[in-house]
């Protein structure tokens, strides 16, 4: 009468119960881990905890310089989780496919003037003329192409993209056009002569 069962049939049936138990609202969504997995996670924590401060502040410029290296492989990549507002969205993106995709005297600008100036040691009638008259014909052609290109994309991204936001981008294509190719960021995407694609 006082005898325990050992109904083997009460064991599945409450397993059965617990399965079919419903979730409780607001509850972590997952199975509380086991006290060995637990103890295991303490234990990896506490060998990585840093032993002072100047091996915390050693740990935090590591994590950082990684963060900066990974943001600037995004920024150059066109990634725009990295990139900074006045290069996000598609309007600025084809400004800058549209002025990598074409030649510009401006990209060539600092190695001219560069050169120029080499030439200038030369103390000579010639020289000295071309050192006086190159570098102003040279920055009329910069401005009247920059001019020209910043008007250009202005008209197309209107054209492309009548409900995005275009504010600033005529300025934005010219001061690209005057960077040296290989120190663009983003990297260019299209190539000299990729006008096409555009």
């Amino acid at each position: 009468m006082f005898r325990r069962r050992s109904d083997s049939s009460d064991a599945p049936a409450s397993s059965q119960d617990a399965e079919a138990r419903p979730v409780k609202e607001g509850g972590k969504g997952r199975p509380t881990p086991k006290r060995r997995e637990a103890e295991k996670v303490r234990r990896n924590q506490l060998v990585t905890a840093p032993r002072d401060r100047k091996e915390a502040y050693r740990q935090v410029r590591e994590r950082q310089a990684q963060q900066r290296s990974k943001a600037r492989e995004g920024m150059a990549r066109g990634d725009s989780r990295y990139l900074p507002k006045r290069d996000q969205g598609p309007v600025r993106e084809f400004a800058r496919d549209y002025v990598d995709s074409r030649r510009t005297v401006g990209s060539h600008l600092m190695l001219i003037m560069f050169v120029i100036v080499l030439v200038s040691f030369v103390q000579t009638p010639v020289t000295q003329l071309l050192f006086m008259l190159i570098p102003p014909v040279l920055l009329f052609v910069v401005l009247t192409e920059s001019l020209l290109l910043s008007q250009k994309v202005k008209k197309l991204a209107a054209e492309r993209f009548p409900n995005e936001e275009r504010k600033g981008v005529g300025l934005y294509a010219a001061t690209r056009s005057l960077q040296m190719r290989r120190l663009r960021i983003p990297n260019p995407r299209y190539g000299p002569g990729d006008k096409d694609k555009i």
